[in-house]
């Protein structure tokens, strides 16, 4: 199971911007390169997962409970 390395406010950026990013690919199909805002995906799966691998990669949490 994964370990929780986010705190509420990072995963909330998180998912707002994973959001955002994934209802641009889809609001403007005439946009050059769109498919690059498939990006969102990762922003959003972390910050519904509460788990970043970036972060315990380099030992960093955001997290108030350990």
């Amino acid at each position: 199971m994964l370990s929780k390395n986010m705190g509420n406010f990072d995963r909330a950026a998180r998912v707002i911007i994973g959001l955002a990013l994934l209802i641009a690919f889809f609001a403007l199909p005439d946009l050059g390169l769109r498919w690059v805002l498939l990006i969102g995906i990762v922003p959003l799966a972390t910050g519904l997962l509460g788990s970043c691998p970036a972060y315990s990669i380099f030992g960093v949490s955001t997290c108030s409970t350990k």
